[in-house]
């Protein structure tokens, strides 16, 4: 027999809808929560809770210490008993998980325990019904209408609720408490307080929902819908194909006497339905959408800016029939089709062919032919004066404007094609990366981005695309000008430059020029240590290959990209002249000869600056011109100074003859500070 425990527990789990394990956690959670109250245990100190699922009885575990004398009871066992709690391995100072079970808890533990299982029951109920409903979104669901406020409906969907928002009403149709209604799932969203559902009754899928419960070919996959149309609470257009030989689409639908799509219509309140059957032929499919109007042309054009187009001929008793009340049918024909539907009635279109005879592109036997000119010249006199038209006479103004206005639509359309292949080509050559990048990067001026923000520009991409099609194509964008085009090829040509500098520093491992960063934004490593050579260190000799080594291999050099450190020594500066380096006429002849290549280098360098620089090797031992001291101490002082030095920009001094570093002042002394830079080779 069940104990009440289990009886309660099933009855939980049922009303709420909830998984056993679900409720067996929040049950654990309050008696935890519970002994915790009850004990006034500290939140660090470890229980748990296991329950027994056949008799309900629970066996609360809390965390001690084994020690050889109980302190304090709630955190401290013995050793005994540990072992006998089965942890015969225990031993003094080690933690166990010992059974402290009570036999009850007090009033506000107990209180404690049902707040934390409703609150955790709650939790895990909203939980299931976000899940639930969350993988509903597109459906249908049955509902009842609870209460009506100005802004809302609520709908009451058995253990939860949804909203029907205003916005997705169907105008015209009225709502009372009590009354069933069946609604499409639009969204389902988290909140704090459960799930937030919103329900839609005007949606166009919620009648594609409905044609796939009423009619088995549809939900067989025999019949496809491929495109819907709906005005809510009026008229709706459906086009649906046939997957299968042999199975009528239209008549699948419509069903028997018309009983499935009827069934439709009440659960609308009345709303019509047009079903048509899709054509790939895109002339036929926009002739039938129009139904019931009867159609007698349709020529398509594709304008490569103001998109797709069809001009439509229908005979003049059929023009408020095809255009509808208030432009209704014309409308859902329009979304139906995915064409701009512009309708024109029989004489109004042969009345133009009239005057567009001497077209080139007009049929020449339909321009040569006086007989059908003059006949169609009555025929339109006979409109004006509002006598009867005859069948024949439709058929020759049909003849007129077939051969006319027909041609000259099908001449424009493929001039149009021409221009699409054209701007096709043109948007190829836009890298592709260039259309992630929002307009803000180029930094254009402010009237100039909004200008172009309000054409459609919005990336580095469309300003690309649009200068490709040509200065004319730019000067025609409302409120932009000569000035503004200059600007925008100025910016984006820096752009360019700079993201082609960045590309070049990323494969060289070099630093960007103008500071573009490199795409791996990785610097060049530090000169090391051991590859410093030092001048005064070697033989004159080799000092001698050493810098003429150096000159050879200076047009390769580009200081703008150095990316190595640069070395050098000298830190203070007297107004008279640099400071432990010997003037010009008292340089020894050992230095002066030591220094004469150096010269001739500073020399070669400026002449080859004109010459586009070459990225510079990767590892080249530097070179340090070190002046020869007597004083070691000073030396060594000097060399830890130079350490510490960062790469300065390199100038050249007329007056010295040199290279050197560039000047700077320091704050207060009005020192000019001069350093001799070493090469980065």
């Amino acid at each position: 027999m069940k104990s009440e425990f289990i009886l309660a527990f099933n009855e939980i789990c049922e009303a709420r809808g909830l998984p056993k394990e679900d409720v067996f956690e929040a049950l654990k959670t309050a008696l935890v929560s519970a002994y915790r109250r009850d004990s006034n245990l500290s939140s660090n100190q470890m229980v748990t809770v296991e329950i027994d699922p056949r008799t309900g009885e629970p066996t609360i575990f809390t965390e001690k210490e084994v020690v050889d004398d109980v302190f304090d009871n709630r955190t401290e066992v013995t050793i005994v008993a540990a072992h006998k709690e089965g942890h015969t391995d225990a031993q003094l100072g080690d933690v166990v998980m010992v059974d402290s079970t009570t036999e009850s808890f007090g009033r506000i533990a107990a209180q404690t325990a049902k707040q934390v299982l409703l609150q955790r029951v709650r939790e895990a109920e909203r939980e299931h019904l976000f899940e639930d409903f969350s993988g509903r979104e597109g459906e249908l669901v049955n509902g009842t209408v609870q209460s009506i406020s100005g802004q809302h409906i609520t709908i009451g969907l058995g253990r939860t609720e949804a909203i029907l928002p205003k916005s997705q009403q169907v105008q015209g149709e009225r709502y009372r408490a009590h009354d069933k209604i069946r609604v499409y799932v639009l969204e389902v969203r988290r909140t704090n307080r459960g799930p937030q559902i919103v329900v839609s009754r005007n949606h166009r899928n919620l009648l594609r929902r409905l044609l796939e419960l009423e009619v088995p070919e549809i939900y067989n996959g025999q019949v496809d819908i491929k495109s819907i149309a709906r005005e809510a609470g009026q008229r709706s257009k459906v086009a649906v194909q046939a997957l299968q030989h042999g199975v009528d689409p239209v008549g699948a639908c419509v069903g028997m006497r018309g009983v499935r799509i009827q069934s439709i219509v009440r659960e609308l309140n009345d709303e019509k339905i047009d079903v048509i059957e899709w054509d790939g032929d895109q002339r036929v499919f926009i002739a039938k959408a129009l139904s019931p109007a009867r159609v007698s042309h349709v020529f398509l054009e594709e304008h490569p800016e103001e998109g797709k187009t069809a001009v439509v001929i229908v005979p003049d008793d059929q023009l408020s029939l095809a255009i509808g009340r208030e432009g209704q049918n014309a409308r859902l024909a329009a979304k139906l089709t995915g064409w701009r539907i512009d309708i024109k009635n029989l004489t109004e279109a042969a009345s133009e062919s009239l005057n567009n005879l001497e077209h080139p592109t007009a049929d020449p036997r339909i321009a040569t032919d006086q007989t059908l000119i003059n006949q169609v010249r009555v025929i339109l006199d006979k409109k004006q004066m509002g006598r009867p038209i005859t069948a024949e006479d439709y058929m020759a103004l049909d003849r007129m404007v077939a051969g006319v206005e027909g041609r000259i639509i099908a001449q424009r359309a493929q001039q149009y094609e021409v221009v699409r292949k054209e701007r096709a080509e043109l948007r190829k050559r836009v890298p592709e990366a260039a259309w992630q990048q929002p307009l803000d990067v180029l930094d254009l001026p402010g009237r100039i981005h909004n200008l172009l923000l309000d054409t459609n520009v919005n990336t580095v991409g469309d300003l690309m695309y649009v200068l490709e099609m040509g200065d004319d194509y730019f000067l025609k964008l409302r409120g932009l000008g000569d000035k503004a085009l200059e600007t925008v090829k100025e910016t984006l040509s820096a752009y360019q430059m700079a993201q082609i500098a960045a590309v070049m520093a990323a494969e060289t491992g070099e630093i960007a020029p103008d500071g573009a960063v490199a795409p791996d934004d990785e610097a060049a490593p530090e000169m090391a240590e051991e590859e410093i050579v030092l001048i005064a260190e070697v033989p004159l000799v080799e000092r001698e290959v050493e810098v003429e080594d150096m000159v050879t291999t200076v047009p390769d050099l580009d200081f703008a990209e150095a990316d190595e450190e640069l070395l050098y020594e000298d830190e203070e500066v007297e107004e008279e002249g640099i400071a432990g380096v010997l003037e010009p006429d008292e340089v020894e002849p050992e230095v002066e000869e030591m220094l004469a290549p150096l010269d001739d280098l500073s020399q070669t360098i400026f002449v080859q600056e004109e010459k586009p620089a070459k990225p510079a090797p990767k590892k080249k031992p530097g070179v340090v011109v070190v002046r020869p001291t007597t004083d070691e101490s000073a030396a060594a002082e000097e060399e830890a100074k130079r350490k510490k030095r960062k790469g300065q920009p390199l100038v050249y001094n007329e007056e010295l003859d040199r290279v050197v570093v560039d000047r700077k002042r320091k704050g207060g002394k009005h020192v000019d500070t001069w350093v001799d830079e070493d090469l980065d080779l």
